[in-house]
């Protein structure tokens, strides 16, 4: 079974999370939350929880088809542990799928070589992707190689089968 991990962190946005996780377990992936620390309960934006599976220093790239980012405030927060970072910088060097959504590239601006690369995102961290080298658009959802990403939970459904058909093709 293929497994991907799902990045968690406090002030996440609920349904950017909930939604690929919910809809990538139907596809028949096996997904893993990955928070900074194992078996924590990290809190949404509007205070609902969520537990971590795994710690970030606790996964292998190697073991993972994709990585997903969900935005809301915790991509502030994931780029604070350097595990998280370092694994998706692993991730990206072995050209695995990378998605991220609404702020969720903020980590791939951290992490990622965008240059060349055109990505979508929230408006308001447009300056910092553009910085890390990459073309922005405004879609709602860009496939660029390995990286899939989106504005906002309006792109949810575009997201997520996105996702799903780049790891089934």
């Amino acid at each position: 079974m293929k497994k991907i991990a799902l990045l968690v962190e406090n002030m996440y946005e609920d349904l950017e999370l909930h939604y690929p996780f919910l809809r990538l377990k139907e596809a028949r992936f096996q997904v893993d939350l990955v928070g900074s620390d194992k078996g924590v309960e990290y809190t949404s934006k509007h205070g609902y929880p969520i537990v971590s599976d795994l710690a970030s220093q606790q996964v292998n790239a190697k073991d993972y088809v994709a990585v997903v980012i969900p935005g809301g405030y915790s991509p502030d927060m994931m780029r604070r542990c350097k595990a998280t970072m370092d694994f998706v910088h692993e991730m990206d060097g072995q050209g695995k799928i990378i998605a991220a959504i609404c702020h969720g590239p903020w980590i791939m601006a951290s992490a990622c070589n965008l240059k060349g690369k055109t990505v979508t995102s929230f408006f308001s961290i447009k300056d910092d992707l553009v910085n890390a080298g990459a073309t922005w658009v405004d879609k709602e959802v860009v496939v660029s190689d390995n990286l899939i990403t989106s504005r906002t939970p309006q792109d949810l459904v575009a997201f997520t089968s996105a996702i799903i058909n780049a790891l089934r093709g």
